[in-house]
């Protein structure tokens, strides 16, 4: 007798959960991916213990059929595909019909859903078996509520992180949609707190304002790229705003959210030397293109995907970062900058239109402390928080003066979106404003201090300059260039150097021998594993040919793939530090000013190689600051 047996639907359905429904925010996910398929503008959702507790989303959508209720439970079932040729031009979130049956299969469910909004239907599940099916009344739309999420899987609990961990899942997953989807207005509760609200106007930049706060939205430049097939758009922060690391870099293909190593490095490369080394900026890249060139069935969460010229994709985004930075003056504001720190983001945000874009008194929440589900809110946040209404006519809702709240409130603030757009249009003033560009300044030096940094001045203000980054930044644009003309000129060596390396070493720096000749280095075989170099590039430092070759050759084995042009960039880098000034070396005064005067015909000033700022600004204005000259004004009148 066989051993081979099929599985029961319900151990099947939860097998299938286990791949795409991993904690309370892969519901989320999935629930509001359904509500952003299904054309809602406005999305709810409610969560009580980062959705362990229970996961509510409500949305105005075009709901689900009286007949389709309980086929959209099953297993792959789906509106959005019939042939697999449909399956090769997708163009919606959701696809695989998986979602619905495996949320039901680990929950207990409760979908009430109205195509008309005069009827609808309402039905219970509980661990994918349907309890019970009625009539309800309730507008356009569709709410999903899921309860004790994975009671009938005890061991899944076990990989559940802190509360705390998976309430920022959820905050995540809903900040990266709502980039994705600037016209959808979305609003994210937590225990009677709102955590992200966003105007649903089709502004990214306000919607990353509400976020990431003002000030960070209020410093991102615009960007845009495009070809005859892909269209690339978004914002990006200056390179004195950056993170430890990438997770504030959001990419967003066709309203999906999705992560792609390739174009994060392409944004990354977008600032070339201009990022300090470990740090990552902050940006949100749109890309629109045509779904056939996209595959997005390769996983299962639907977040990795296929590309066509992937390659070409990340050049238009490096490009388009890269031309927009060439005009920018990148020189930090020194007391800006003064006692400025990294702060992870607090999870409380505002309701968007009370996120004053020019009002500075408004809190940022990039630079809050984090705050936990069961704390007090800040006084201004109290001031400012909304009154708590419902979605567009939800009678799931206890108190039905709810709705009517809603309605009305909901037409003062269309009212209002309106005026103020009106009021913007007749000043000129744009929401968030963007820094003036200006060019480098004309400096004058006028001294050194501890042997490390050069003071200078200019009409606004005055400087100080790092002469280390300053030789540096000279020093790279010259050996860029040097390392690329791979002229004739070599400098024989009185002794040849031998360079023994293991077989596979060895094998690779074979293979590697045109890219170490493309600057000039050439490698001839002396033995099974072992080479001899006999000339070298006349731009070598003097003394340090030995260990400089060998470094060239650490690059190709520690990246076997790297190309021509990597690999002259990180020479280029290695031998401007080489030869730069370091800290305590103290220059004559003639040798200052002839660095300042080649830092000024540099192609970027502002950083070193390594990403390091060159130079930092003390403006007329921060002086007068700092020694009192601007003071409130005093009524100097005597008493009567």
């Amino acid at each position: 007798m066989g051993i081979i047996h099929e599985l029961p639907v319900e151990l099947s359905n939860q097998i299938a959960a286990g791949e795409v429904i991993e904690r309370p925010a892969s519901v989320v996910k999935e629930l509001v991916e359904n509500s952003i398929d299904a054309k809602a503008t406005q999305v709810l959702i409610t969560v009580a213990q980062a959705g362990l507790k229970s996961i509510e989303v409500n949305d105005n959508g075009k709901g689900i059929a009286s007949d389709d209720v309980e086929v959209a439970f099953l297993p792959h079932t789906t509106s959005k595909i019939s042939t697999d040729r449909d399956l090769f031009n997708v163009k919606t979130l959701g696809f695989r019909g998986e979602a619905l049956a495996s949320i039901a299969s680990v929950s207990k469910l409760t979908v009430v859903t109205s195509v008309d909004g005069k009827s609808a239907q309402r039905a219970k599940f509980s661990g994918n078996e349907l309890i019970k099916k009625e009539t309800y009344a309730r507008s356009k739309g569709t709410t999903m509520t899921v309860e004790d999420l994975f009671f009938n899987t005890p061991a899944r609990l076990k990989y559940v992180k802190s509360l705390h961990t998976e309430l920022n899942k959820i905050v995540d997953i809903v900040d990266r949609l709502a980039m994705g989807h600037p016209e959808i207005s979305f609003r994210l509760i937590h225990e009677g707190k709102d955590l992200v609200w966003t105007s649903g106007n089709n502004n990214l930049q306000q919607t990353i304002a509400g976020i990431y706060g003002r000030t960070i939205a209020s410093h991102m430049l615009d960007f845009e790229n495009s070809d005859p097939d892909y269209q690339i758009k978004g914002y990006f922060s200056k390179p004195d705003t950056t993170r430890s690391n990438r997770s504030y870099i959001s990419i967003i293909l066709n309203g999906r959210y999705i992560r792609n190593f390739q174009l994060t490095n392409a944004i990354i490369r977008g600032y070339g030397s201009k990022l300090m080394v470990a740090r990552f900026p902050i940006a949100v890249v749109d890309i629109t293109m045509d779904p056939a060139l996209v595959d997005i069935n390769v996983h299962p969460t639907k977040q990795e995907v296929r590309l066509t010229n992937e390659g070409h994709i990340g050049d238009l985004i490096s490009n388009g970062i890269r031309n927009r930075l060439s005009d920018q003056n990148l020189i930090p504001d020194a007391v800006k900058n003064l006692g400025k720190k990294e702060i992870t983001p607090k999870v409380d945000t505002y309701k968007p239109e009370q996120i004053s874009l020019n009002d500075v008194s408004t809190i940022d929440k990039i630079n809050e402390p984090l705050m936990t589900a069961t704390a007090e809110p800040a006084p201004e946040f109290q001031k400012q928080k909304p009154v708590e209404t419902p979605m567009d006519g939800m009678p799931i809702f206890k108190n039905p003066q709810h709705l009517k709240a809603w309605d009305r409130r909901l037409k003062q603030e269309t009212d209002q979106k309106v005026r103020v757009v009106d009021s913007q249009q007749a000043t000129q003033q744009e929401p968030i404003s963007q820094e003036e560009t200006i060019g480098f300044p004309d400096l004058r030096y006028i001294g050194q201090i501890h042997g490390t940094y050069l003071v200078a001045e200019s009409e606004d203000g005055f400087y100080l300059i790092d002469q280390h980054a300053a030789q540096e930044r000279v020093n790279y644009e010259y050996y860029r260039k040097e390392i690329g003309k791979v002229s004739n000129d070599q400098q024989k060596l009185l002794v040849p150097i031998v360079l023994d390396y293991p077989n596979a070493e060895s094998i690779l720096i074979k293979e590697k021998k045109s890219v170490l000749e493309s600057i000039g280095l050439y490698l001839e075989d002396f033995g099974q594993n072992s080479f001899v170099v006999n000339t070298h590039p006349t731009w070598f430092v003097p003394g340090q040919e030995e260990s400089t070759i060998k470094e060239m050759i650490d690059y190709v084995l520690n990246d076997s793939k790297i190309s021509v042009a990597s690999f002259r960039e990180k020479n280029a880098i290695m031998m401007s530090c080489k030869r730069a000034i370091k800290a305590n070396h103290h220059i004559t005064d003639n040798e200052a000013r002839k660095l300042l005067e080649n830092l000024t015909k540099a192609e970027n000033p502002y950083n070193c190689p390594h990403g390091r700022p060159v130079l930092v600004q003390f403006s007329n204005k921060d002086l007068e600051k700092m020694f009192k000259r601007i003071q409130d004004p005093h009524d100097t009148r005597e008493s009567e």
